[in-house]
């Protein structure tokens, strides 16, 4: 296990971001690479969940583009991310919430959290 530990310490890089969990609205901006030109796209959603811990950390975006559902997930330290932005505080009583994916119209909003410094 030192030996796994030594290597993700010594060769992934890792990146820094503001704090969110589960409920909270956020932007994702990252690289993509179309050929030899690179450009900067961005994914705005809810998070649904936060998974694993240190370097290997992912969460996953929802958001809705029509009536289709999309999620995203994102490794922590990919090197294509470039910057996230929390842009609302989510109040959910869960860490996983997967029973968003069922909610439709105004059922599918989270409710503002109240200011908290984090």
């Amino acid at each position: 296990m030192d030996l796994l530990k030594y290597v993700q310490d010594k060769y992934i890089t890792k990146n820094e971001f503001p704090e969110f969990k589960a409920g909270d609205t956020i932007t994702v901006y990252y690289e993509i690479k179309e050929g030899a030109k690179t450009r900067t796209q961005f994914f705005k959603g809810t998070v649904i969940q936060l998974r694993g811990t240190g370097l290997t950390k992912t969460f996953t975006i929802r958001k809705m583009s029509g009536d289709v559902g999309v999620e995203r997930v994102f490794p922590l330290n990919l090197p294509a991310l470039q910057k996230i932005e929390v842009d609302r505080r989510g109040k959910v009583r869960r860490a996983r919430i997967f029973y968003f994916r069922n909610l439709r119209g105004k059922k599918a909003r989270v409710k503002d959290a109240p200011y908290t410094k984090r």
